[in-house]
């Protein structure tokens, strides 16, 4: 068995956030974590800021003047135009000079400064210093600023230094750019520097020398069981430091850090721990199994060649797959199938035709497969014609209903309908020959709620892990297909309002129409209630759409079958919905016309 929490390299202080990482995903084992202490370097700097002003009648004329006429005027000649004593004119332009707004030249000239300051109507008033502190990271390898002193304090923990090469070179703060000064202020988030509103840092000096600040951090090596594959993360505190975590994996990767000597995790405790956590894997589903074998032969009592136990019916043989074909045909909702093989037998015309009727019908069908650890290892691969076949059955609003992924690394084979029927045993339900005779071959049709709510847990996660997985490498691409199949997976689950969430966070509104046909689906096979918050949550999102998008036709037809799928189960919830901020965006969309009201419309789409 693997090593449970006490005995692994985990320091006592980061348990609680072990814990965390672990409840994330039940695919997450953290083998190794342990605490450190590296060096920043602080340095206090002063920089002079200037700050806008609304400028006076007379500044306005003399900058106007500056940048309008040709050729620009001297002072006596502006002071002659405008009738007034050279005096005045000498004396304003000798302020706006001293403020960098007008150029030390004969005749009067605008600096580029000052044309942006006039541009919003004002002129700089006179800088002004403020202290703050640069501090140069390492492992980040960038200069942030900030507006209070990091206190020295005393950390004993192992210098990370002392494990990892870390280069200490610093740079020299008062050599560098005063553009680039600028734009790590910027990033640091202090309010010191924004042109937009005026606001600039002008210059800026060193006030004092270096000085090294110690910082706790923290690194955790995380094991995916459902990638299989090692990780590692810098953390500080609950934030994850991406770029620093990525540069000890690609030290780690090129053999240039040794884990058994930064995390005491040796490469042989590493294949162990992995192994133990993959065959436990299959340990809990078999002793899930074992648990419903024991109570179906503990009550059972023989009927004919059938078992009967209450709500668990012990199948063999030629009935098994008449079984399965009626549990499936069953189905309202949702169907999970897991088979280690898909072959191409078993999805002849008759399962193709019924599988299209449970989409027709409003049921999602998730089928995963996979015994081997790593996809190219499969000796049965699933075969490109098989999948096509798969993937062309879809629901009457043209999204993919039944979607077929690679789980890898199981041999179990289990059948879960509506979270109401769970088929479990040692038929291949996926990979039959179409061979009726008597194999040995034994199933269990399980109906008892704790066991049924089991398995679905179980095999939901493992959904759940790879649709996060898809959504994820979907951002990273923009790739519109495979954010189509994470929400469709998402529906499948009945996560839709998950769904909504990462479109509305990563305000990808193109998938706005897809998640609306997603909804549509749950809603027709009556999976989906219709007072959920997620349609309220849609709605609002309505305002950042504009009517010019490229997907606003399918928004539209979208809402409309959505609002009548609504009404059809429940009017009053529909009309609800259709508030008068609502319905004004639905005007706006030309999703009604400005003639229809509420209830009209309502009542034409039932």
């Amino acid at each position: 068995m693997f090593l449970a929490s006490s005995g692994k390299p985990i320091d006592d202080n980061l348990k609680n956030f072990v814990d965390e990482i672990e409840a994330q995903s039940s695919s997450l084992s953290v083998l190794a974590a342990r605490q450190f202490r590296y060096s920043l370097r602080q340095t206090p700097v002063e920089v002079n800021i200037k700050e806008p002003r609304q400028f006076n009648v007379l500044e306005e004329f003399i900058i106007r003047a500056a940048i309008e006429f040709q050729p620009p005027p001297t002072e006596d000649e502006l002071a002659s135009v405008l009738g007034l004593d050279s005096v005045f004119i000498k004396t304003t332009t000798a302020t706006l000079r001293s403020l960098q707004t007008l150029s030390s030249t004969s005749v009067l000239t605008v600096t580029p400064e000052g044309l942006s300051f006039y541009e919003k109507g004002s002129v700089p008033q006179p800088p002004y210093p403020i202290q703050i502190y640069a501090i140069t990271d390492p492992l980040s390898d960038k200069i942030t600023f900030q507006s209070e002193s990091l206190n020295e304090t005393v950390i004993n923990l192992p210098d990370l230094a002392d494990f990892i090469t870390i280069d200490h070179t610093i740079a020299d703060i008062a050599s560098l750019p005063l553009e680039e000064i600028q734009k790590s202020i910027q990033a640091s988030g202090l309010a010191l520097h924004t042109p937009e509103e005026g606001k600039i840092v002008t210059s800026y000096k060193v006030l004092a020398s270096t000085q090294k600040i110690w910082k706790k951090i923290s690194i955790f090596i995380i094991f995916d069981d459902l990638e299989d594959k090692l990780s590692i993360q810098i953390r500080n505190g609950k934030q994850i430091l991406e770029s620093a975590s990525n540069w000890l994996e690609v030290l780690h990767t090129e053999g240039k850090i040794s884990l058994q000597a930064l995390c005491k995790l040796s490469t042989g405790t590493i294949s162990f721990e992995r192994e133990a956590i993959l065959n436990q894997k299959n340990t809990e589903i078999e002793a899930r199994l074992e648990n419903i074998r024991t109570q179906a032969l503990k009550t059972a009592t023989k009927a004919g060649k059938e078992l009967v136990v209450g709500e668990a019916i012990q199948l063999r043989n030629g009935k098994i797959s008449q079984a399965f074909l009626e549990v499936l045909n069953s189905a309202k909702s949702q169907a999970l199938i897991y088979s280690p093989w898909v072959n191409q037998a078993v999805f002849n015309e008759k399962i193709i035709t019924l599988l299209q009727k449970l989409a027709n019908r409003g049921v999602w069908i998730l089928i995963g497969y996979g015994i081997a650890q790593r996809q190219e290892d499969e000796d049965k691969p699933i075969l490109p014609e098989v999948e096509k076949k798969l993937r062309a059955i879809k629901t009457p609003d043209g999204l993919p209903c039944v979607q077929v992924f690679w789980l890898r690394d199981s041999h179990v084979k289990e059948v879960i309908v509506d979270r109401e029927i769970y088929l479990c045993g040692s038929h291949n339900w996926l990979s039959y020959r179409g061979n009726y005779l008597p194999l040995g071959e034994l199933v269990y049709k399980v109906t008892i709620p704790l066991q049924v709510q089991e398995a679905y847990e179980f095999l939901a996660n493992r959904f759940q892990n790879y649709a996060q997985k898809l959504w994820k490498n979907a951002l990273e691409n923009r790739d519109f297909r495979l954010a189509v199949e994470s929400l469709c997976m998402w529906g499948a689950l009945g996560m839709e309002d998950i769904a909504l969430k990462e479109i509305q966070k990563n305000n990808w509104l193109e998938l706005l129409p897809v998640w609306l046909n997603v909804a549509l689906h749950g809603l027709k096979s009556k999976n989906l209630t219709s007072d959920l918050e997620s349609f309220e949550t849609a709605l609002s999102l309505l305002s950042q759409v504009s009517i010019e998008e490229a997907f606003i036709e399918q928004l539209q037809q979208g809402w409309r079958k959505v609002i009548g799928a609504i009404a059809i189960n429940n009017p009053e919830t529909a009309l609800n919905l259709l508030n008068d901020e609502v319905w004004a965006q639905f005007i706006r969309l030309k999703i009604v016309q400005e003639s229809d009201s509420p209830n009209d419309f309502i009542l034409s789409r039932t």
